[in-house]
C-alpha cells in the first residue's frame, strides 16, 4: 500500500485545541463495517442505546505521565523544550527527546517549574540514545549535584521519574495543538491541560500520549452502560511517541514500526475468546488502536493456546490487508494523515461492501469518504477532537 494514499487535507480550524465539556458530549460518527451505507451523526453520551447488552468495550488503563518539560541551557541562556521517554540504562538516568540547538555530551539544563520559575533539577547530557533522543543524568540540588538523584555511586536517596515529574513536568500534547494554539493565539492552562488530558479511569502511569479514544468518557457514562449490561474489560499498553510516528517511506509495509509492551490478563482474554468462537452473547468492542494493537497483539501470540504470557513485546503494523482476528468494533477519534493510526482504522473498513449495491470498495476509500462527510460536517479533529464509532 502507498502511503499517499493515507493522505488528506484538513482545514486548520477543525484542529481540536480544547476538548468538549462534558467530554461524551462529544460528537460521534457512528458507520459499519458490514453495512458500508450506515452513517449517523451522533453524540457520545448515545452510545448506551449504540451497543447492545454483553458486549465487551476494551478499555487501555494507562495512565499519561506528565512527561513534557522546559529548561534553559546553562551555558547558552537558550531555552529548552523537552519530552521523557523512558528510564535510562541506569537510576538517576532518562531517555528523553530535546529540542535545542547543538547539545553535546556534558552540556546541562535547569528546568523549570510547572509556575515557570527556576526549579532544582537539572539535565546533564551523556549521549545519543537514537532517533534523536538523548540519555541524560537527572540531578536535584541547588548546585546540580549529580549524586543526589543516584546514577553515580551511591543510589539510596534516588527520588524517582513520578516525583520528579511531578514538580516539572507539564501535560505532554502534542505538537499539533501546542502549535495550534500559538497560531491563534490561544493561551493554554497547564492545570486544565493536566486534566483533560487523561481519562477518568487511568490508573498505571508510563504513557507519554494519551489513549484519547477514553477521553470521551465520564463516570456517569460508564455507570450508564453498566447498567445496561455492557461488560468492561482493562489492558494495558502504555503509549510511547513511536505511536504518532509519521510513515516516512514510499509503502506502508516498509514502515519500521515501533515496540510497544502491552499487558491483558487471562479473565478478559478468556471473555473475548467466548465472543469470538460464540460461545457467549455479545461483541468486542475497542476503546482506542492501543487496545486494538494489543488484543490483536495478544491474538498472534497466544491464539487458540491455554499458555498466557502476562506482558508482550509486539511490533504489529496493523494496515489494509491485515486480518483482525478478535477485535469486531472501535471507538475512536480522527487520525493525523499518513499515520499507522489511520492505516490500522482503515483496516477495520475492509469489507466485501453491500450486498444491496454490489459495490465494493477498500478500506482506505470508505475511510477517506467517511472523513470527507466528518469534514463537511465541521467534526473536530485529533486528540481534544470528536470520535468515530465502527460498529460490527
Amino acid at each position: 500500500m502507498r502511503t499517499s494514499e493515507l493522505d488528506y487535507e484538513l482545514p486548520e480550524e477543525l484542529i481540536a485545541i480544547e476538548p468538549v465539556e462534558p467530554r461524551d458530549s462529544a460528537r460521534l460518527l457512528v458507520v459499519s463495517r458490514s453495512d458500508p451505507e450506515r452513517l449517523e451523526h451522533r453524540s457520545v453520551r448515545d452510545l448506551p442505546g449504540l451497543l447492545s447488552a454483553e458486549d465487551l468495550l476494551v478499555f487501555n488503563r494507562s495512565r499519561v505521565l506528565a512527561a513534557r518539560f522546559l529548561g534553559v541551557r546553562e551555558d547558552t541562556g537558550g531555552k529548552v523544550e523537552g519530552l521523557y521517554l523512558a528510564e535510562g540504562p541506569e537510576a538517576g538516568a532518562w531517555v528523553c527527546m530535546l529540542k535545542s540547538r547543538r547539545f553535546r555530551e556534558g552540556a546541562r539544563v535547569r528546568l523549570f517549574d510547572r509556575e515557570g520559575g527556576e526549579s532544582d533539577v537539572a539535565l546533564e547530557m551523556r549521549g545519543r540514545a537514537g532517533d534523536g533522543a538523548w540519555v541524560v543524568n537527572v540531578a536535584i540540588d541547588a548546585d546540580g549535584t549529580p549524586a543526589t538523584l543516584g546514577g553515580r555511586g551511591d543510589t539510596s536517596s534516588y527520588v524517582g521519574t513520578p516525583a520528579i515529574l511531578d514538580r516539572v513536568g507539564l501535560p505532554p500534547l502534542p505538537p499539533y495543538i501546542l502549535a495550534a494554539r500559538k497560531r491563534r493565539a490561544a493561551e493554554g492552562d497547564a492545570g486544565a491541560d493536566l486534566e483533560h488530558y487523561q481519562t477518568v479511569y487511568a490508573r498505571e502511569a508510563g504513557s507519554v500520549a494519551a489513549p484519547t479514544a477514553g477521553l470521551h468518557f465520564t463516570p456517569g457514562l460508564l455507570s450508564d452502560l453498566d447498567n445496561l449490561g455492557i461488560e468492561r474489560g482493562e489492558l494495558v499498553l502504555h503509549v510511547g511517541m513511536g505511536t504518532f510516528k509519521p510513515i516516512e517511506v514510499e509503502r506502508v509495509e516498509d514502515h519500521p514500526m515501533h515496540s510497544e509492551w502491552c499487558s491483558m490478563d487471562t479473565g478478559l482474554g478468556e471473555a473475548i475468546r467466548e465472543r469470538i468462537d460464540g460461545n457467549r452473547q455479545g461483541r468486542v468492542i475497542a476503546v482506542g488502536t492501543t487496545s486494538v494493537r494489543t488484543i490483536e497483539a495478544y491474538a498472534r501470540e497466544v491464539g487458540s493456546r491455554e499458555s498466557w504470557p502476562s506482558a508482550i513485546e509486539t511490533r504489529l503494523m496493523i494496515a489494509p490487508g491485515e486480518r483482525l482476528y478478535w477485535t469486531q468494533g472501535l471507538l475512536t477519534n480522527f487520525h493525523l494523515p499518513r499515520s499507522t493510526l489511520l492505516a490500522l482504522v482503515a483496516a477495520m473498513l475492509e469489507e466485501p461492501g453491500s450486498e444491496r449495491s454490489g459495490i465494493k470498495r477498500s478500506g482506505i476509500e470508505r475511510l477517506l469518504a467517511i472523513y470527507r462527510e466528518a469534514i463537511v460536517e465541521r467534526y473536530r479533529f485529533y486528540s481534544f477532537g470528536d470520535a468515530m464509532l465502527i460498529l460490527p
